[in-house]
């Protein structure tokens, strides 16, 4: 029947005689088989008895079963099959029940499974599956690892902001370095696309009055506010609320504020205390530092920081340093002052001057080195202090390469806007996109009870009491079509996986597979991990693939992150993404996933 059903699909594409690459790979694509051309490429040329570069209908229907009947997949059905040629609709239901965990299952739930995959229309009249259904199903986004629920936003967005965490980006002008680089439309474009949902802008006086947005004090170029602003009505709201909170310095009380509403404030400026002042060797310039954000029911945010014109510049240790001319006041536009309401920029001095005088619509801003000290010397009073107030970390300023540091560390601590540099690929950005995923890409995430609650008394250095641990079991089967070593003349890798932790410091831990060497395209590794997790709600899992190297280290072939709490059980496959985050589809890894709490 298979048989039949195949040829029926192929039969016309070779009434010409025998096809060339191109065609095989479109019919490839035809039979809904997803395939990397780079793979089938030299699939094909092994397959080409003759070497002509076109190959006869048997040598297709060879390199067919190469790509598309997995080994692994193949064992899996015959275990629910009794003939190894067909699951019944009831062995459908059996395999799902046992192996995918589908508990939940609607009466025509495996039938519904059977209408969409299976591509043979007597089997699938008769309620059944075949082996071409099956492979289908497997590789189908109802086998990824990613949670379907978690996809869309699920959790309550009716909390206070400060309970959120909240995606967000460092001088998201900024498409390189610090120093140097180009201000770029692109970047709020790319920042937006991502989920980020915490915008950088740097407003300066421009010619005729007109402000320009760039890392003020440095040589990087200048681009339109009004350019960026109008970007951002573009790509910002495609679903939310289209709301906005402006972060940063403010004149008077909200009283007041609301007093001069209706009024005409055009060209009004007034002076107010200037109480950002840090020392150029700890922090970047903290005047700067004004955010916007969403509203208490976490919409749109972005974030503004108007600068002031102030003296300097200074050369040590080899590095371009910016400071700040010591000076008690500062002029702000009273029309700007005003759209100050919930996030209003204050100064971090210290937790206990924030628990006396801080008020409830005041942030903070706190720099990468003195954050990382705090969380070491007062991670309960940080927390406290994030459960009251949103705080933003921001990296520090000899970052001048527009580097990264790990957010897990201050996601730890309850920060709602951990900032990165999102134009620099690596791990910190594949953390941030992978906790990201969850609630539906929405680029906010409720934090954990424990870092909301006033009760809690959570703290990540500290051994939890009376933890209930997540045993989380991975078994590694295999890899399909990985991306080929750029090192390599031919489709081949010697590819190993890495597995990691990412969380609170208890739970931080990395596994690897063994090398198998020279195949990329179907490598099995058969091997199983066992990872025990205290604090599962803060805890991402990376897969990463790697090249073994002898001389230059391992080369980078593709990852993937994602919450621990947002993985599927069962049979599961991981979809791999580049270093610049763009998806190797359909290169992945196949895996099994139990967790028991």
């Amino acid at each position: 029947m298979e048989n039949k059903w195949f040829l029926s699909r192929i039969q016309e594409d070779f009434r010409g005689g025998k096809i060339n690459l191109d065609k095989t790979v479109k019919l490839l694509e035809k039979l809904d088989i997803r395939c990397h051309v780079v793979h089938v490429k030299y699939i094909f040329k092994d397959n080409d008895r003759l070497k002509q570069g076109r190959i006869t209908i048997e040598e297709f229907r060879a390199i067919y079963r190469i790509i598309a009947h997995r080994e692994e997949v193949f064992e899996i059905f015959s275990a629910y099959s009794s003939n190894r040629k067909i699951l019944s609709e009831n062995n459908l239901i059996d395999f799902l029940k046992q192996e995918q965990y589908a508990i939940e299952m609607s009466t025509n739930f495996a039938y519904e499974i059977i209408k969409k995959y299976e591509p043979i229309e007597e089997v699938r009249k008769e309620r059944k599956m075949s082996f071409e259904g099956f492979t289908r199903y497997m590789d189908s986004s109802e086998c990824l690892l990613f949670k379907k629920e978690c996809t869309k936003v699920y959790q309550d967005m009716t909390h206070p902001l400060n309970d959120y965490f909240i995606s967000s980006s460092h001088n998201t002008y900024l498409i390189s370095d610090q120093l140097l680089g180009r201000s770029d439309l692109w970047g709020y474009v790319s920042a937006l696309v991502k989920g980020c949902r915490c915008l950088e802008i740097d407003c300066w006086d421009g010619a005729q009055n007109e402000p320009v947005v760039y890392h003020g004090y440095t040589l990087t170029s200048k681009i339109s506010f009004k350019t960026v602003i109008q970007v951002i009505h573009k790509y910002a709201f495609m679903a939310l609320k289209f709301k906005i909170l402006v972060k940063n310095k403010k004149i008077g009380t909200l009283k007041e504020t609301r007093e001069r509403r209706g009024s005409d404030k055009h060209g009004q400026v007034e002076e107010c205390e200037d109480d950002n002042e840090t020392e150029p060797e700890e922090e970047e310039d903290e005047a700067k530092d004004s955010d916007a954000l969403k509203d208490s029911f976490a919409s749109d945010v972005f974030l503004i920081k108007e600068t002031q014109e102030k003296d300097g510049e200074m050369k040590k240790a080899g590095r371009l340093l910016i400071f700040r001319k010591k000076t008690s006041k500062v002029k702000i536009a009273l029309a700007l002052s005003d759209l100050v309401i919930y996030t209003k920029s204050e100064k971090f001095r210290t937790f206990q001057h924030a628990r006396m005088y801080q008020q409830f619509n005041e942030n903070n801003s706190i720099g990468e080195t003195r954050a990382r000290k705090l969380s070491k010397l007062r991670a309960h009073e940080f927390i406290v202090h994030t459960k009251k107030f949103i705080t933003r970390i921001y990296p520090k300023a000899t970052r001048t390469d527009s580097s990264n540091y790990n957010p897990q560390e201050f996601w730890n601590l309850g920060c709602q806007m951990v900032a990165l540099n999102f134009q620099t690929p690596g791990l910190p950005m594949d953390l941030q996109i992978g906790k990201f995923l969850d609630n539906g890409g929405s680029g906010y995430i409720l934090k954990p009870q424990f870092l909301r609650d006033d009760k809690s008394n959570f703290n990540p250095n500290e051994k939890p009491k009376d933890s209930n641990p997540f045993t989380l079991t991975i078994r590694l089967i295999s890899g399909i079509q990985l991306p080929p070593s750029n090192y390599s003349s031919s489709n081949k890798a010697d590819t190993l996986v890495i597995i990691e932790i990412f969380g609170v410091p208890d739970d931080q831990v990395k596994q690897q597979t063994r090398v198998i060497k020279k195949n990329a395209f179907s490598p099995r590794w058969n091997e199983t991990f066992t990872f025990i997790i205290h604090m599962p709600e803060l805890a991402l899992i990376r897969f990463v693939v790697e090249n073994q190297g002898v001389l230059t280290g391992n080369e980078f072939l593709g990852q993937y992150t994602l919450p621990v709490l947002c993985m599927n059980k069962g049979y599961r496959r991981v979809p791999l993404f580049s270093k610049l985050g763009e998806s190797l589809d359909p290169a992945s890894l196949f895996i099994y996933v139990w967790y028991i709490r």
